[in-house]
């Protein structure tokens, strides 16, 4: 059985989860928890980035490695809490995941671990839709996207 505390880990905590999840909803949902959690990893220690690649489409590993390019070196501090709101079967092979992420705990390092922390690009709640695909190896990440920011509130 899927829970909201089975999915946690001490920096990415899971707050809530829908109730009655069928077996696709919930392998999708766990699918979605571990590529959530490495490419938070990736983000809190700056490290890893290939740990990413089969958790997603070609598209969306180029998007995380973009990203990560952009900020080599820097690390976050804190704790990200997911308040997982729908999982929706589109069809056999893809699904969707509503999720409220907050952010506001999280602190930005440099390279040389001054603090950065730009509050409008990395504190905040955000209210996001995220697109998994069954390519036939498994679950994968192929799209985010950022509905609304600091609109949404994170269930316990």
């Amino acid at each position: 059985m899927v829970t909201a505390e089975s999915l946690s880990t001490e920096r990415h905590v899971i707050t809530s989860i829908p109730e009655d999840l069928d077996e696709q909803q919930a392998e999708v949902l766990k699918a979605f928890v571990n590529y959530d959690q490495v490419t938070w990893n990736i983000w809190f220690t700056g490290t890893g980035i290939e740990n990413a690649e089969p958790l997603t489409t070609d598209e969306e590993y180029q998007y995380i490695s973009d990203n990560y390019e952009a900020v080599k070196g820097e690390t976050v501090e804190g704790v990200v809490r997911i308040s997982v709101r729908e999982v929706v079967a589109i069809s056999p092979h893809q699904a969707q995941i509503l999720v409220c992420d907050d952010q506001s705990d999280l602190t930005s390092y440099d390279v040389s671990g001054e603090e950065n922390t730009d509050p409008e690009a990395l504190q905040g709640r955000y209210e996001v839709l995220i697109t998994m695909v069954d390519e036939g190896a498994g679950w994968v990440t192929s799209k985010e996207d950022t509905l609304s920011t600091n609109e949404c509130a994170v269930e316990s």
